[in-house]
């Protein structure tokens, strides 16, 4: 079928993929921002819990039968891994998956469980992209590329033509970009639908790597990435998506993690689910106001759920820090009893839990005061702020400490 991207191409992917892949459901979210109608795609429920089976699958399901008889190769420390795997082992081929090192055990236990061989190499991802290459030299493997790959950008497609079918009437749909190749296949397919549809992508604020290219309109490769959505870290995007993104996407901004980590939070205690830093990444988008929607219909694509349980820990806490659920400060009080008593009675009466205090008495800042450093569960910004006005009104100083989780 060439490189050229095609309706047919998706329909086609849409009918191979038809008994192979979730079509996930798509949920009303009216908790994430008042003044927008938004919807969630749930794709953090698809099959290998991210949407990449779909592209994967269609990929490999397009191998002539010498190609098939050869095997596959690819190279992702987490998603594309899995859908590389369950692709081949669907259609009854070989799949080895070349996977850093240092990659976290659960997704190389997750690949191994679908049935591929698994590769490890010393270093990084770019390391084990290489050995990728190499095996594919070397063996006769096909290579099956993340996102720079007609078929796979095809079949990431479909799932713009689910969103057409379960909501025909949206202004807007929200993308995350890693390589490129998810928003790729869904603005195309929905540009070429409907091209009043606005497509906006969001990439992490730490491998923004797309933003950057199509904003000096060159591909660019970054010296780094570093960013808590492991699964949009990407150095450098990919030829064939950067031309379909700066064809058909009309905005893209970035987010932080701290941003990420509160849309995780807000997804998981509003709507009871899952989402993975990148899966998280439009949903930031619209509770920080990345771009104007007030009053659109929208639509978030949570594209994944695998989130290591670790790390889910560490974004609760953050999450809730900066959301303003947990918050951390001293009170300078004189050194003398009965103050810690005087303290955490204002501080019940504002009706804040406290998780932890420290009475610290060498601050350096008087020799007859000390600090009382208090961690306390409130409500919001607001509440954090009504509890020290109250502390202050009772003639205590407050120390703000940084809102690190």
């Amino acid at each position: 079928m060439g490189n050229e991207m095609t309706l047919d191409r998706v329909y086609k992917a849409s009918y191979v993929l038809n008994d192979v892949v979730r079509t996930t459901n798509l949920l009303p979210a009216p908790k994430i921002k008042p003044g927008v109608e938004l919807y969630l795609k749930t794709e953090n429920l698809q099959v290998t819990g991210s949407f990449k089976v779909r592209g994967a699958y269609f990929k490999i399901s397009q191998l002539s039968d010498e190609e098939k008889a050869r095997g596959v190769v690819a190279c992702s420390a987490g998603n594309h891994a899995q859908g590389v795997a369950l692709g081949a082992k669907k259609n009854n081929i070989k799949a080895v998956i070349c996977l850093p090192d240092g990659a976290p055990i659960s997704k190389v236990e997750a690949t191994r469980s679908y049935g591929a061989e698994i590769c490890l190499v010393p270093g990084v991802y770019d390391d084990a992209y290489n050995k990728a290459l190499q095996l594919r030299d070397e063996m006769g493997y096909t290579f099956i590329h993340p996102f720079n790959d007609p078929d796979v950008i095809a079949g990431q497609g479909t799932i713009g033509l689910e969103l057409a079918k379960q909501i025909p009437n949206m202004d807007a749909v929200i993308v995350p970009i890693g390589g490129g190749g998810l928003i790729a296949g869904v603005a195309y397919t929905l540009k070429s639908l409907n091209p009043n549809i606005k497509i906006y992508g969001v990439q992490a604020a730490g491998a923004a790597s797309m933003y950057e290219s199509i904003r000096q309109n060159q591909i660019l490769t970054l010296p780094s990435v570093k960013t808590i959505a492991d699964g949009i870290a990407v150095k450098q995007p990919g030829d064939l998506t950067f031309d379909l993104i700066s064809k058909y996407v009309d905005e893209i901004a970035t987010v932080s993690d701290d941003e990420i980590s509160a849309a995780i939070l807000k997804v998981m205690e509003k709507h009871k689910l899952v989402a993975e830093g990148a899966g998280a990444v439009a949903v930031a988008a619209v509770m920080f106001d990345k771009f104007d929607l007030k009053g659109k219909k929208v639509v978030c694509l949570l594209s994944g759920g695998n989130i290591d349980v670790t790390i889910l820990s560490r974004v609760i806490s953050r999450g809730l820090m900066t959301s303003g659920r947990r918050s951390k400060f001293s009170i300078e009080v004189a050194d003398k009893p009965g103050e810690l008593s005087k303290v955490t009675s204002i501080i019940a009466k504002q009706g804040a839990n406290i998780i932890s205090s420290l009475h610290e008495r060498s601050n350096g800042s008087s020799i007859t005061g000390c600090n009382i450093r208090v961690t306390l569960e409130t409500r919001d910004f607001d509440h954090v702020e009504s509890i020290q006005n109250a502390l202050q009104k009772a003639g205590y100083n407050i120390v703000k400490e940084t809102n690190n989780a």
